[in-house]
């Protein structure tokens, strides 16, 4: 397994682990194909009754780690980053989401997928897919606007305005806002350890169930989006973002129609 990527076992639960704390869990290629690959694995492993996904007590993610976004942008379906992304819309058992700190991109929409997600209270939220010329991604342009209605979501969406956890609880995102970071772990933790008393197939079977209804109409939206955002990576608005985000500069759109 990847070192940026530490997969804990105990007693029916996988916790996988964030472990790039110098650059906030920024994600990479590499972290995402090994994600993506724990998950399979943990899936086809019956003695796996949940998956628990966390940065830590005091960060989940700050999204994709733009340098290395760049050396290989993800342009086709085969991209580590759908891989990843298939693996958690096709996973068959409990997931359940810790979030503390930032939660940035993919690391918003991916908990738009788990089953539960315990958040810390001061816990920051963000999805600026425009904001670096880009399109939502993971279902999002499709879940958020059903959830929280199509105002809530031009704000989160197309201003990508931030949010915090308690924010996150109230909006339906999250089960509950925890004080801090190592309570948020411990609840998640308590609550995932839930699912090694219950009846498998039964949790498996009612899983399916409750995801059935618009899952295909989902999965078409998502390859859309990854389809769009391909394009969208490649375009001068995508370049011109992702240059000033690098060059720590304010991006400049005024020469664009």
């Amino acid at each position: 397994m990847n070192e940026h990527i530490v997969v804990e076992r105990e007693a029916g639960l996988w916790t996988l682990r964030l472990n790039r704390p110098d650059k906030k869990h920024a994600l990479t290629r590499a972290m995402y194909s090994h994600m993506a690959e724990a998950l399979e694995q943990a899936d086809l492993d019956p003695t796996v009754r949940a998956v628990l996904i966390t940065g830590g007590p005091e960060c989940f993610t700050s999204g994709n780690d733009i340098s290395d976004f760049l050396q290989a942008p993800p342009t086709s379906l085969d991209n580590p980053v759908f891989q990843f992304m298939r693996a958690v819309f096709d996973f068959s058992k409990p997931l359940v989401a810790a979030v503390a700190g930032p939660a940035v991109g993919i690391g918003t929409t991916l908990l738009l997928h788990c089953d539960l997600v315990y958040v810390s209270r001061d816990a920051r939220l963000k999805m600026p897919f425009v904001n670096l010329g880009l399109c939502p991604e993971f279902g999002s342009s499709l879940i958020l606007p059903r959830l929280l209605g199509p105002a809530k979501a031009a704000e989160l969406l197309l201003l990508g305005e931030a949010f915090n956890g308690e924010q996150a609880c109230a909006w339906g995102i999250a089960n509950a806002a925890l004080e801090d970071g190592p309570t948020t772990l411990a609840r998640a933790r308590e609550m995932a350890l839930r699912f090694t008393g219950l009846a498998p197939s039964a949790v498996a079977d009612s899983k399916r169930l409750m995801r059935a209804p618009g899952r295909e109409e989902l999965r078409r939206v998502m390859v859309e989006e990854a389809e769009l955002f391909g394009q969208r990576l490649r375009s001068p608005e995508a370049i011109e973002a992702l240059s000033a985000f690098m060059q720590r500069r304010p991006a400049d759109f005024s020469r664009f129609a």
